[in-house]
């Protein structure tokens, strides 16, 4: 799954569009490493973002296209 959807899916970020965004500035990060918003997620790689109050650190767990509101909570485990 592409990373600006999965941001998206998992209410992590309100808006695709926004994801995109975030990604083209340079704020998302898999591994360490600065991605681009077509970045292909897998399950276990950590995601950093970079938000103006600090950093959102997580795992992604699981990999849902269509993920309802309940089971987005479930799709990531927050570390930092």
């Amino acid at each position: 799954m592409r990373i600006d959807k999965f941001l998206k899916v998992s209410r992590i970020l309100k808006r695709r569009t926004l994801a995109n965004s975030a990604c083209d500035s340079d704020k998302v990060k898999v591994g360490g490493k600065v991605v681009k918003p077509s970045y292909r997620l897998k399950v276990g790689d950590v995601v950093t973002i970079e938000f103006l109050s600090g950093n959102l650190t997580f795992v992604v767990k699981e990999l849902n296209e269509k993920a309802s509101k309940e089971e987005a909570s479930r799709l990531y485990e927050i570390i930092s």
